[in-house]
Order: structure tokens, then C-alpha cells, then sequence
């Protein structure tokens, strides 16, 4: 019995999680948790009868119950292989087996002693089986067919006043019974039925937990890798602004000696070094203040701008960097581009971030080529290499916070690229084939309100530094 209720237990706790058990679901556990205790009373019934044969003396035919008992234990063997795979035998004509088992119990009983064989115990056993598997009409049914039998049984072997009294009491006996296990059975069946719906409710109430938990521990993942970029960024800026003064007021110093010298009429090669040395030092300083000024705490209000500003302010950065030098860089944008609304300090790091990864990318003397375009109510901006590509594996995790191929890398460029694409209302993906390098395109929705002067300089197609 603890095998049987441990055995439905796990059959509804392997519930799916998110669908509602079915009634034919919740009938077939049920049929299999009682098939488990009929094939043990079968077995116990075939058992307990050879044991009658074997021990008593007085039987009208030995060997005819011993062949009703090989037929029965060869029904009881049939009936535990079936359930052994998960089936009932016979499960659809229950009637029939009711009947049959009538039959069955009525010339055990003519073969063995008549009325008072033991064997009309069984008849009790048989209505207690078919209370547990079946509804409560069926047992009913199967209490006629074995009153019947019994009373046949009677009549055939002429019962006398005696044999009346308990040919009554056992069809007392055998109503009682049918009562009480059909409505045990129907109180236990309602109840399974209860226990797995809510079995099935506390799974579905934990995937539901599950996941918001998931969805939390996401959130506070990325919260943390922002957190992180933004530190990052902000201790890059208090470090550009402490180089720009150290180095800025040495310079100014030089800047001051080249005017002072420059006044005082020097010869003509002097003069020219001294014009090659001013230059030299206008181009420091304005690479400082570029520095400076992309290191400056990132604005987060939401203005309005062409999109080929933000791409000029990102080269102007990317020029820096050492790998530019062995790139080409080509960009390719027209003057009508509708103007975008974001957070522009935002989209120009995702820019830099996006052109760098280019150039990390490729090998020397490799292509990136930035291009933006209108499409529809939105403008796409591109930033495509020919570098080797990305693998199918890689793919599938190339926004995932610390996620990254790069030796020196944090994983966190492209996480938090996505993220502030996002905030401005956009979107930021990715194609790209093995050997045929990688395209990023930042997708913006388009603001087409009062207009934005253009500003010089917009149409680009040529080589970067």
C-alpha cells in the first residue's frame, strides 16, 4: 500500500508545470495506483486457494479447482504483466471481467464444497476490485452479477432452510461491502483528483517563482555591470583631467617660449622650427581636450542630434587608438539623415565601443567601414569589418554581461552597449559569417520635427587615419 501511494505521489509531482492535468491524466494514475493493490489480492486469492486445495479433504472435484486456479493465476499473470507496462488489462470491458469472475467464483465453489466453501469469499474480494478501479455504477452492476451466480449456485446444488440463512447473509455481506468501498473509493478518488490539481497549482506557483527569480537575479547582474562600466568611466575621467592639468600647464609654459622667441625675429630656418614646434604643440593640446572632453561625466538628458555628429565624435576619439593606425577606416553617410532623439554621450560610447571592437577585429591593413542610412521611420547606423567573423556558439552569448573572446576584455562593452541603445528606444544587433567578418547596426527611431540645421561636413566616403 505505501509502494501504491508513493507511486501516485510521483506520478503527479512529474506533472508538467505549466499544464493543467487532464482528466483522462488524473483517471490513469488512478487506475494504475489500484491496479497495483488488484493484482496483489489476485495473487493473494490464487495463493490462499491452493493452499484450501492442498488442506482440506471433502472436495467434491480436487482437480477441476486446481485447473480453475491454473486458469485464474494465468488471468493474474496477464493482469501483472499489463500493469508492469503501464496498463490495465481488460480495462475497457469491465463488464466482461465481472462477469467472467462471476462464473468463475460460482464453479469454484460447485467444484470445491458448494454453499459453504470458502471460496465464496471471493466474491467479496471481486466487488472490492471493481469498487476501487472502476465508478460506482459498475460495482453495482458486478454485485448483481455475483448475487446472481451465488443464488444460481444455490439452486443447483439445492440448498436447504440452512443453506438459505447463509446463501443471505452472504448476499448482506456482499451489498454492505459494495456500498462501503464504492463510496471509500469515491471519497479517495475526489481526493487524488484535489491532491493533483494542487500539486499541479504549487508547480505552476514555483516555475512562476522560479522565473521572476531568474528575471531578478538578471536585473541585478546587469545593474552591477553598469555600475561597473560607469566606474570605470568615471575613474577614466578624473585620470584624463589629472593628465590634461599636469601636462597643460607644462605646455602652456612651452607655448609662451615659442611666441617669446618668435618675436625677436630669428633667422629664417629658426623661425621654421619654431612654427613646426607651435603646431606640434596646438595638436597636443587639442587632443587633450578631446580627451577631456569625451571623459567628462556622461550627460544623461535626452537631446536632439544628427546622427553623423556622434559618429564624428567617436573617430575623433578612435584615431588614438594604436591599432587605427594599420586600418582603414571609410565612412559613408548622407546630408538628408533625419535627426535622432537619445541620450547622446550614450550613443557616441556605443559608436567607439563598436568602431574599437572593429579594429580589434581585424588584421593589418583591414577595412571598417561605417555607414548610416533612413529606413522607413528609422535610422540604422553600421559599423561593419572584414575581419574573421564570429563563431555560431559565440553568437548566441555576444550580449551577455562578462561574456567576452578577448584576452584583456571585461565582457561588459557590448552588454552595456545594448542597454543604452535600449534606453533610447532602439535596438542593437549583429550578423555575421565566419570569414566574412561582422556587421553591428544600431537602430534609432527617427524624430522628424522642426528642423535641425545640417551641419559641414556630413557626406564622408574616404579613408580614416
Amino acid at each position: 500500500m505505501d509502494d501504491t501511494i508513493s507511486q501516485t505521489t510521483l506520478r503527479l509531482s512529474t506533472t508538467s508545470t505549466y499544464e493543467k492535468p487532464s482528466v483522462s491524466h488524473s483517471e490513469q494514475s488512478w487506475e494504475l495506483a489500484t491496479e497495483s493493490i488488484v493484482v496483489r489480492i489476485r495473487w493473494f486469492g490464487i495463493a490462499m486457494g491452493y493452499v484450501l486445495v492442498q488442506t482440506r479433504t471433502g472436495l467434491h472435484d480436487p482437480s477441476a479447482v486446481r485447473a480453475f486456479l491454473a486458469l485464474g493465476a494465468g488471468y493474474a499473470a496477464l493482469d501483472t504483466v499489463f500493469y508492469r507496462l503501464g496498463e490495465v488489462f481488460l480495462k475497457r470491458f469491465p463488464l466482461f471481467v465481472s462477469l467472467m469472475e462471476s462464473l468463475f467464483i460460482g464453479l469454484l465453489c460447485y467444484h470445491d464444497t458448494g454453499l459453504d466453501s470458502p471460496f465464496r469469499w471471493y466474491y467479496l474480494l471481486s466487488v472490492l476490485c471493481c469498487a476501487m478501479r472502476y465508478r460506482r455504477e459498475l460495482a453495482w452492476i458486478t454485485c448483481g452479477f455475483h448475487a446472481l451466480s451465488f443464488l444460481v449456485l444455490a439452486r443447483t446444488v439445492g440448498a436447504n432452510r440452512e443453506g438459505l440463512a447463509g446463501v443471505a447473509l452472504t448476499l448482506a455481506i456482499l451489498v454492505w461491502l459494495t456500498w462501503a468501498a464504492s463510496a471509500l473509493a469515491t471519497i479517495l478518488r475526489a481526493t487524488g483528483q484535489r491532491l493533483a490539481q494542487l500539486n499541479n497549482a504549487l508547480e505552476r506557483n514555483a516555475g512562476e517563482l522560479e522565473r521572476r527569480v531568474a528575471e531578478r537575479t538578471a536585473a541585478l547582474r546587469a545593474s552591477e555591470a553598469r555600475s561597473i562600466q560607469q566606474e570605470k568611466m568615471a575613474a577614466f575621467g578624473l585620470l584624463a583631467a589629472g593628465i590634461a592639468h599636469e601636462v597643460g600647464n607644462p605646455l602652456a609654459a612651452l607655448s609662451s617660449l615659442i611666441q617669446i622667441l618668435q618675436r625677436r625675429n630669428p633667422d629664417e630656418y629658426t623661425s621654421e622650427k619654431l612654427d613646426l614646434a607651435g603646431s606640434q604643440l596646438t595638436r597636443i593640446q587639442r587632443t587633450l581636450r578631446e580627451l577631456v572632453d569625451f571623459a567628462r561625466p556622461a550627460s544623461k538628458a535626452v537631446t536632439r542630434f544628427k546622427p553623423a555628429e556622434v559618429i564624428d565624435e567617436a573617430l575623433g576619439i578612435a584615431k588614438y587608438y594604436h591599432r587605427t593606425k594599420d586600418r582603414v577606416i571609410t565612412t559613408e553617410f548622407s546630408t538628408d539623415l533625419p535627426p535622432v532623439r537619445a541620450v547622446r554621450d550614450h550613443l557616441t560610447q556605443v559608436v567607439l565601443n563598436l568602431v574599437l571592437n572593429a579594429l580589434d577585429a581585424t588584421k593589418k591593413g583591414g577595412l571598417v567601414h561605417l555607414s548610416a542610412r533612413s529606413e522607413a521611420k528609422s535610422v540604422l547606423i553600421e559599423i561593419a569589418d572584414d575581419g574573421p567573423g564570429i563563431k555560431g556558439p559565440d553568437q548566441a552569448r555576444l550580449f551577455q554581461p562578462y561574456f567576452t573572446t578577448k584576452a584583456q576584455g571585461t565582457g561588459l562593452g557590448l552588454f552595456v552597449s545594448r542597454q543604452m541603445v535600449e534606453e533610447s528606444g532602439g535596438t542593437l544587433t549583429h550578423r555575421s559569417e565566419l570569414g566574412q567578418g561582422a556587421i553591428f547596426t544600431i537602430q534609432l527611431p527617427a524624430d522628424h520635427g522642426s528642423h535641425l540645421p545640417t551641419s559641414p561636413g556630413l557626406l564622408h566616403q574616404g579613408a580614416g587615419a
